[in-house]
This record gives C-alpha cells, sequence and structure tokens, in this order.
C-alpha cells in the first residue's frame, strides 16, 4: 500500500507540474484531492487494511495528501502572479491610476443643524462652551431659582443618579437642560458673558413621536450692564432670519420659565404655508422653536451678580424641533433610530 500511494504521489505532481491555467488546477484538484479522488479512494480504504499495515498506510497517505495539498496552494500562487504579470506587460493594470476611495460617512442631521445654530451664534460674538451630562441637583435646580420644594420641578421628569435620589444630602442626576452651564460659566467669569452651550439632556418619560428620553438642547446667555428687552429680542430675531431665512417673520408671546422673569416664547411664520395656516403650523400661521426671557435676579444673586447693575437674558430651544421643522419629519425617534435610509437623505 504505501508503495502504491508514494508512485500515486509522484504521478499526481507530474500532472501538477505541467498545469497551466486555473480551470485545469481545479480538475486537478477534483481527481486527487475531491470527495471522490483517487487519494481520497486510498484514505478511505485504509480501513480494511490488516491491523499491522494501517499504521505505516494510514501515516503514508495522510503525508502524501499534506504534500499535494502544499503543491497545490504553491501551484494556485504561481498561477496567479504569472496572470499579474500578463495584465501589467499587456497595459491591463495601470499601476499609476490612484486607489478606490474610501466611502464616507456623513453628519448626522442633529448635528448638522447644531453647526448651523452655533455658527450663527458664534457670529454674533458668543462663545461656545459645554459642561458635565451628570450633573448636582444645585447646579440643575437650585441654582435656577427651583428650590427643592418648588412645583416647577413637576415639570422635569428627572432621572436621578444618587441612590437616595432627589432626598440625598447632594442629589447628582442626568441633568434634564443644559442651562446649568450658565451657572457653571457666571461662577467663574465676571460680566460681560455671552455663551451659548449645546449637549444631551435626558428626561424618564415615555417616548413618542414629540418626546424622546434623551435629547439635544441648545441655550444662550448674555449678562452685562444695561442688558434689555429689546437686545433679547433683536438678537433671536437676527437669528431667525440665518437659520430659517431672510423672510421670515418673528412673534413673542409671554410665557412662564421659573430661571426668566419676564418669560416669552418665539415662533416664526409658517414656512409651509407663510402664515395662512396649514397642517404643519396647526392652522395658526406660526410655529413656536424656543423660549426665551430675562434673567431672573435669584440667578443673578447666586453667583454673586449684582441685579441692580447688571441684567441679563437667556433661550433655549431643541436643535430635533428645528430639524423637524426644515425638513417636515413627524417623528423624533428617526434621528436615533439608526436607519440608513432615513439618515442618508441628509
Amino acid at each position: 500500500m504505501a508503495e502504491d500511494i508514494a508512485a500515486l504521489t509522484a504521478q499526481a505532481q507530474q500532472e501538477l507540474d505541467n498545469i497551466a491555467d486555473e480551470r485545469a488546477l481545479e480538475a486537478w484538484r477534483v481527481a486527487y484531492l475531491g470527495r471522490s479522488g483517487r487519494l481520497t479512494q486510498v484514505l478511505r480504504s485504509i480501513g480494511t487494511l490488516p491491523a499491522e499495515e494501517r499504521r505505516t498506510a494510514g501515516a503514508a497517505a495522510n503525508q502524501a495528501k499534506g504534500a499535494l495539498e502544499a503543491a497545490l496552494a504553491g501551484k494556485e500562487e504561481a498561477l496567479r502572479a504569472r496572470a499579474l504579470a500578463r495584465e501589467a506587460a499587456g497595459g491591463a493594470l495601470d499601476v499609476t491610476l490612484p486607489g478606490r476611495p474610501v466611502a464616507l460617512g456623513r453628519l448626522h442631521p442633529i448635528s448638522q443643524v447644531l453647526r448651523e445654530i452655533l455658527g450663527a451664534f458664534a457670529s454674533m460674538g458668543f462663545a461656545v462652551v459645554e459642561g458635565p451630562e451628570v450633573e448636582w441637583d444645585y447646579y440643575n435646580f437650585e441654582a435656577l431659582n427651583i428650590p427643592r420644594d418648588h412645583p416647577a420641578r413637576d415639570m422635569w421628569d428627572t432621572l436621578w443618579i444618587s441612590p437616595e435620589g432627589p432626598r440625598a444630602e447632594r442629589p447628582m442626576l442626568l441633568r434634564t437642560l443644559t442651562s446649568p452651564m450658565q451657572v457653571r460659566v457666571m461662577e467663574k467669569t465676571r460680566p460681560p458673558v455671552r455663551i451659548v452651550t449645546a449637549g444631551k439632556c435626558y428626561r424618564y418619560e415615555a417616548t413618542d413621536a414629540t418626546h424622546e428620553s434623551m435629547f439635544y438642547q441648545v441655550e444662550g446667555l448674555a449678562v452685562d450692564r444695561g442688558i434689555s428687552m429689546a437686545d433679547l429680542k433683536g438678537t433671536l430675531y437676527e437669528f431667525a432670519r440665518r437659520l430659517f431665512g431672510e423672510e421670515r417673520r418673528v412673534r413673542f408671546r409671554c410665557d412662564y420659565f421659573p430661571f426668566v422673569e419676564p418669560g416669552a416664547e418665539m415662533a416664526i411664520d409658517c414656512f409651509n404655508c407663510a402664515g395662512a395656516g396649514c397642517r404643519t403650523c396647526g392652522n395658526s400661521g406660526w410655529i413656536e422653536i424656543l423660549g426665551a426671557g430675562m434673567v431672573h435676579p435669584n440667578v443673578l444673586r447666586g453667583v454673586g451678580y449684582d441685579p441692580e447693575v447688571y441684567t441679563g437674558f437667556a433661550f433655549g430651544m431643541g436643535p430635533e424641533r428645528v430639524a423637524m421643522l426644515r425638513h417636515g419629519i413627524d417623528d423624533i425617534r428617526l434621528f436615533y433610530g439608526n436607519d440608513l435610509r432615513f439618515l442618508r437623505q441628509f
């Protein structure tokens, strides 16, 4: 048996040396190493031999199989190299051509809107700042004129980090808004202050077409001597024109926010119906985009500013809402569903 295996191996090696193309190489592989190949049949027949011959025959057959498989791999590599050489010699392969471009992604639609919003305020002299997403209760509520027992806390469904929740000695939470950075900056800066901050906020609430448990928020603050409501209106009017178009009309109405007094909401005329009334604007002709107001004196006192000397304004908005309005998107959950069919549109 061992002699037969050696003869079969020598014959297979000789035939392999004479092969010149990949089709003949595949036929050789099937003839010798395939399921019904000649060497495979020898391996299967070893079990029928007497016990004293099996070990010798098995070792010879396995050695022959290893040698032929190695020879096959070497032949494949040689044929591949020969084909590439022919292509290069015939001009089919131009090594001077640039490589294939790497497929690049794109900015998320919320990132695009954030850049536009921050860019608009940066061009008006506002500095962009960032802050922690895990925040102390003091900065998230108390320093913003919302003490522990104030009913305004019910406006936010808070995700508490401290084990005792809001009853802890120093409660910690996932920030519900980006306003804490306003206090942090004022604590370390003397007026004039002009900042805009953006980042993620968190609320413990059920998700639906207009609510998410995680969302982005952009807030701005300006504090100096003699700042008035007129400065607030002028700044936000210019922002609306830059982001939504110069033809936009702006409307301010009184509204309540615990950390500003007086408070106001700002709306723009509906870009879908030009103020005539449609489904997009709820037939009102106006679309609310942000809340704003004059900084409450208690907030100024808390950071060491004299409210008799300094005044300021603050505003806040959700980039998701701005993106929904601009692109006619009816469900906020689409932004974070990781559906490339949706994201590739922007």
